[in-house]
């Protein structure tokens, strides 16, 4: 039986930048580096993004093309509304969907970060399980 998922990876195209724009953006503490290009984000949780150096071109075009898709990341509501604020004052980011909040007060936000890869911010009131 599998415990979990340990990392989702990231192929960019300038890995370094991208770990430094998570790590602002969200926090986090690099765990694995090696020298190469290649990074392990840990976030407290125990959940890792690894950022790999890109070999090709992107692919993708929308939030709903074929394939893994998406990053959601679990914020709390104190911190939901300042992380959107920070993302809608980075230049870099492209809004895909501006806030939008159901009857039973889950929120989302969804945008492109700056390599233009699919993520959003997630707050639950009451987890899924």
């Amino acid at each position: 039986m599998v415990n979990g998922i340990e990392h989702i990876a990231i192929v960019a195209k300038d890995t370094a930048v991208l770990k430094d724009w998570y790590m602002d953006m969200y926090g986090g503490r690099v765990v694995y580096d090696n020298g190469k290009g290649t990074y392990f984000l840990q976030f407290p949780d125990g959940s890792m993004i690894e950022f790999v150096v890109a070999q090709t071109g992107r692919s993708g075009e929308s939030e709903k093309s074929p394939g893994i898709r998406h990053l959601a990341f679990s914020v709390s509501p104190k911190n939901f509304d300042e992380i959107v604020a920070r993302l809608k004052a980075d230049s870099r980011v492209e809004e895909v969907h501006d806030v939008s909040e159901n009857a039973k007060g889950l929120k989302t936000y969804w945008y492109k970060d700056i390599e233009g890869n699919f993520s959003h911010l997630i707050y639950r009131p009451d987890p899924l399980l």
